[in-house]
């Protein structure tokens, strides 16, 4: 570990966003869990429910940096698909 009181600073301030991060990447798993189990279960309503939501969440995680926003954009786009599938056979 550094002795610096720079580098010091710079690795609390590290695992401050270290833990922010993990929360918000967490939250996003568990909104494209909720949206995917919707689609399996074939309740259309609650699938576009949950993607809303689930959008939202992964927007603003890319927009903290939490995760890369073409990762959060596949990932809008796969489930949008899947929920608009949904629709299609139902």
């Amino acid at each position: 570990m550094a002795n610096h009181k720079s580098a010091l600073k710079r690795h609390k301030q590290s695992l401050v966003h270290q833990a922010r991060n993990r929360s918000n990447r967490t939250r996003v798993k568990n909104a494209v869990k909720a949206v995917q189990a919707a689609v399996r279960g074939e309740d259309h309503a609650l699938a576009e429910q949950k993607l809303v939501s689930a959008t939202s969440v992964l927007s603003k995680a890319a927009q903290k940096g939490a995760i890369h926003w073409r990762k959060a954009a596949r990932k809008i786009s796969r489930l949008a698909r899947a929920v608009n599938a949904q629709a299609k056979n139902s």
